[in-house]
Parts: C-alpha cells; sequence; structure tokens
C-alpha cells in the first residue's frame, strides 16, 4: 500500500480560484486536469454534436425511414444497467419521436449468453420484427449479425465496447471505438450512444418536415436515465460524460425523472432532492443489476419504462428484494472464492501476478461482483468461474474478470487467446472488465496462462497498490456543509472523488458490524477531534498512521457530524 498525493498544478488551481471556483473545489478539479472555468460549464449547449458519431447519419435515416412506414422496431439489450437504461431510452425516445410500434428483447444471462446472437435473431424476426437495434452491444456480434440480415431485417448496433478483428455486417454501427470514428469522447456508454442517435434521429425528423425546432419533441427527460447508465457501468466521466451525468442529477435533484427512477431512490433509503453520483453506483445500479444476475433483466427495463407509480413501487420493490438475495449470494461465495486466492500464496508471500478462481457452486451471476472483491483486496487482476447453467454447456465455465491499472484485460485475454488456441472458447470487454468461457478441462491452461501474461506485462511498482489522493485536508473544510458542496458535484471513474490523506493520532478503536468486520476508529485531525470508520478492514492501527479517507456526514438524532472513510493506511 502506498498513500500519493496527486500533483496540483497551482495555476490552473488559482486561475479556477480567481475566476469564482471555491478555493477547495479549485484545488480539486485543477489536480483532475481542469485548467479554466468554461471547462466546468455543463450546459447542454456544450456537449459534444452527435455528428461527430461515425454511422450516425445513417443509423437515422434508416430509422426515420422505417418510422415512416410504420415499421416494427426490436431493441436487443444488455442485462446490466448500462443495457437496461439504454434499452428504456431508446424505447421511450423512439415512442416520442413518433415511433408507433417499438419492443424491446433482453437475452437470458444463462441461457442465451451476452449480445446479439443467431438465436437471439431468429427470435426477433419472430416476433414480426423490420428492424433490430441492439444497445450496449453487438460490435461483435458477426454472427448474430449476419443471421439477422439472412432472415430480412435491418440492423442498427449501437455499442461502445472495443470491436474485434471483425466487424459485423450491419446497415448501421454507431460505436466511438470503431475503427475510423473520430468522436472525442471514446468512453461514452451504451445508453449514452443510444441518447445520441436519437439526437441524430430528431434531427432528421426536422430535415424532413416531421416538426420544427419549436415543436420537436423534449429529449433532455432521458438524461436521467442516461446518467444513471453512465455512472452504473463505470465508464471514465470525461468532460462529455460529466455533462450528461450533471443534466441528468440536476432533473432527478428538481423531482423530474421517471416513476421506476423515483421508486428506486425510495426503495433503496435515498433522497432524491441530494441526489449523488454515489446513488447510482451504489444504490439504484446494483438494484437494476440484481435482475440481470439472478432474474429476468426485464423487471428492471419494466422498472424504468413504466409511468405508473404503483406499478413502478412494486416493481421497485421486488429489484430490492432480488439484490438482498444477491447481497447473500454474494457474501458466502465471496468468502470462499477469498480463502481459494489466499491459498494461492504463503502469508509471508506476495499473490501471484494474477489470479483465478473457480468452484462448481459458485453462481454465475456473481461472479463479476466477487473477482472485484478480490481484485480489491489483493490489488491483482482477477477472473472467477462459474459453471454454465445452459442447457448442454455444462462443461463450459464462466468467467468474469476486473483489473488493476496498467494491465489491459481484453488485451491480456487476445494473447491468451492466440498463445493456446482452442482455450478461450469466447471472450470481450475492457481494459479493466472482461468475461470468458472456457471448457472445464482448460481451466489449469487458462490460470497458468493469464498469469504468463501477468507476470511479463506487471512490475513491482504496478502490483503495489497506490491510493492518489488530494493530500492534507485544511480543518476549516472539515464542515458538514462542505461536505454537502463536495457530494454535489459530479464525481467517478476517470474523475475520481476527493480523497484526502495525512498523518492523524489514533485515540480509540473497535470493531463494529454484526460480523465485527469494520474498524470504528475516533482520531485527532490536526488537533480536532473526528470519528472515522473503516469497512470491511479488521486489523488494528498504530498510534500515529498515514490514513487516506474521504468525507462524508452522520447524521444521528438531528445533529450532522463530518466523519471520514478510511479508504486505506501506510504504516
Amino acid at each position: 500500500m502506498k498513500i500519493v498525493a496527486r500533483d496540483i498544478p497551482p495555476r490552473a488551481a488559482w486561475a479556477l480560484e480567481q475566476a469564482g471556483v471555491h478555493p477547495l473545489l479549485a484545488r480539486l478539479y485543477a489536480a483532475r486536469g481542469v485548467r479554466a472555468k468554461d471547462e466546468l460549464d455543463d450546459g447542454l449547449g456544450r456537449l459534444l454534436p452527435p455528428s461527430g458519431l461515425k454511422g450516425i447519419d445513417t443509423a437515422a435515416r434508416l430509422l426515420a425511414d422505417a418510422m415512416a412506414q410504420n415499421k416494427r422496431l426490436i431493441i436487443v439489450a444488455d442485462y446490466d444497467c448500462d443495457g437496461a437504461t439504454a434499452c428504456a431510452v431508446g424505447v421511450r425516445g423512439l415512442r416520442l419521436l413518433g415511433a408507433q410500434q417499438v419492443d424491446y428483447l433482453v437475452p437470458d444471462r444463462v441461457t442465451d449468453g451476452y449480445g446479439l446472437t443467431a438465436s437471439i435473431a431468429r427470435r426477433v424476426a419472430e416476433r414480426g420484427a423490420d428492424v433490430l437495434i441492439t444497445v450496449d452491444n453487438g460490435i461483435a456480434s458477426v454472427e448474430g449479425v449476419a443471421e439477422a440480415k439472412a432472415l430480412g431485417l435491418t440492423v442498427v448496433v449501437t455499442d461502445h465496447h472495443l470491436p474485434g478483428p471483425e466487424l459485423p455486417a450491419a446497415d448501421a454501427i454507431v460505436n466511438p471505438n470503431q475503427p475510423g470514428c473520430t468522436f472525442e469522447s471514446k468512453s461514452m456508454a451504451g445508453v449514452g450512444v443510444m441518447f445520441y442517435v436519437l439526437l441524430a434521429l430528431r434531427a432528421e425528423l426536422r430535415a424532413r418536415s416531421i416538426f420544427d425546432a419549436t415543436t420537436q419533441p423534449k429529449l433532455d427527460p432521458l438524461l436521467t436515465l442516461v446518467a444513471l447508465g453512465t455512472v452504473a457501468d463505470v465508464v471514465k466521466l470525461d468532460a462529455n460524460n460529466r455533462r450528461l451525468v450533471a443534466q441528468g442529477l440536476k432533473r432527478i435533484r428538481a423531482g423530474q425523472m421517471p416513476a421506476g427512477v423515483a421508486a428506486l431512490f425510495h426503495a433503496a433509503g435515498r433522497k432524491a432532492p441530494v441526489a449523488t453520483t454515489f446513488d447510482f453506483g451504489f444504490a439504484l445500479g446494483p438494484r437494476i443489476n440484481a435482475a440481470g444476475r439472478l432474474a429476468d433483466m426485464t423487471l428492471g427495463i419494466e422498472c424504468l419504462l413504466t409511468d405508473d407509480a404503483g406499478r413502478a413501487a412494486e416493481l421497485a420493490g421486488l429489484l430490492d428484494c432480488i439484490n438482498r438475495e444477491r447481497r447473500e449470494i454474494e457474501g458466502g461465495m465471496r468468502d470462499q472464492a477469498m480463502l481459494m486466492a489466499e491459498s494461492l500464496f504463503q502469508e509471508d508471500e506476495e499473490p501471484p501476478p494474477a489470479i483465478s478462481v473457480f468452484d462448481p457452486d459458485f453462481h454465475e451471476g456473481v461472479v463479476g461482483i466477487v473477482a472485484s472483491r478480490i481484485k480489491d483486496k489483493l490489488h491483482r487482476p482477477t477472473f472467477v468461474f462459474a459453471a454454465s447453467s445452459a442447457p448442454g454447456k455444462g462443461h463450459e465455465l464462466k468467467g468474469s474478470g476486473r483489473s488493476i491499472p496498467g494491465f489491459h484485460l481484453r488485451d491480456a485475454l487476445d494473447l491468451v487467446a492466440k498463445r493456446h488456441p482452442g482455450v478461450l472458447l469466447k471472450f470481450g470487454g475492457h481494459a479493466m472488465a472482461a468475461g470468458c468461457t472456457v471448457d472445464a478441462d482448460s481451466f489449469d491452461t487458462f490460470e497458468q496462462a493469464l498469469a504468463q501474461v501477468a507476470q511479463e506485462w506487471l512490475d513491482a511498482a504496478t502490483l503495489t497498490r497506490r491510493i492518489e489522493t488530494d493530500g492534507p485536508l485544511s480543518p476549516e473544510y472539515c464542515r458538514a456543509d462542505m461536505v454537502d458542496t463536495l457530494h454535489h458535484e459530479v464525481w467517478g471513474q476517470g474523475f475520481a472523488p476527493p480523497t484526502f490523506s495525512e498523518e492523524v493520532q489514533i485515540v480509540s478503536q473497535r470493531l463494529v458490524g454484526e460480523s465485527k468486520n469494520h474498524l470504528s476508529i475516533k482520531l485527532m485531525h490536526q488537533g480536532n477531534p473526528v470519528d472515522a470508520i473503516w469497512f470491511g478492514h479488521t486489523e488494528q492501527l498504530p498510534a500515529r498512521v498515514l490514513l487516506a479517507f474521504r468525507l462524508d456526514v452522520n447524521e444521528w438524532k438531528g445533529e450532522r457530524k463530518v466523519q471520514f472513510l478510511v479508504e486505506g493506511a501506510q504504516i
């Protein structure tokens, strides 16, 4: 563990402060690459124009033609929160723009697997579709698109994942990461891509005089769903994504949101008027994701589509129950998987450069979450595998992986596939998260091959967990209202939430929680007493220690006090 303070360019911080930005925020923004106040403008007018996306004009024309001929449009979604919100944005947006026949289909994680497969294409055709639109998938669905085309369907692929060596032969592809696309924001989530397609479609319909700038439908109500899916998918919050998220948050805080989003806030015990990106990532997102992990993502999509408050409350309650079940399953799996991972090395040894674990009793719906937990604790690229539950696929293992900075997981899988042909039945993903399927007999080969790639690519510095912080926190900012100000801003992947670090004196510490697995701390911060908590940590701290911490507010009997959420300690 190494705690490192970010570089804060003094000229940029000074310029922001002189432009009227709060001194603490000026320092935080400067450390994250912001150089001028206009970069913080989150107005809709500052969004990148849709025209920069390759293929978007073709997609808009195809959809406008289909709507003019009253053709049946079916969206094929993914079964995570990004896919669910992208599907809801697509269905709601197309209907707003005048489409009369819009439906959707979401694959089953277990029986269908990921993306537009040939069997999914046939099911879409059987439902009478004329146009198939993918959201948050499709860029790697070469066979699925080919089958859809053979069945006479028009295919529009909207996706954000990295393409493989061959692109599908779709009628239109909109993906900022496809070859030849010059769109500046390569980190847009699937839901953002679909929103942009709707913007382009509306412009196309304006050009056809279906409506004009004064009569056109407003698409900005969809930004609540765009914000939710963007944060939940943990994509990099570049300037464009931050604007999308900020716009969604503003509407939620003002009470302008679909009934399902409001119901999810209530079910999660969160307050929409003070909504934060944390709520998206750790409260609403997991409840929607739980449907795709353990049940049917149709539940999550229907919750986001309904305008009936009673129906929304019913579905949000059901999603909350499924999420509780997911947490129970995850807890048992996490403990077992952690034991297996820690058995790979002695107590006085470093963990291997990459970790792969499998148990026949693991549930394939939560392998990704468990991989993330192991990765967080051991700071190693980690894959967790479960036996496939799909009919006739019992010999296959489905794995989900999470990585650390400096190790591109999908590229690593690609190298494993080239070195060991046939071991990976299929794979895909991003730098930090990826999935793959292997034959049960090939698990050992995969484990060794991934560890070999990690051994070659990772050095000691990369394998040492680093926590980047914003340095010391002045006592004058250790106030509840300042914490509220910080929480109001848009933080997330690639634009990290404020984390501070300094040496503190530990006054007392004790274990709390049902399982006694959290460390409650009383400390002195620059001469002032502060309460702190370190979730999931049980080891006692020395009397003086360098802590990395975030700020939160603890409310008790009407009193609001600042508390530190400990992220790590350098001893």
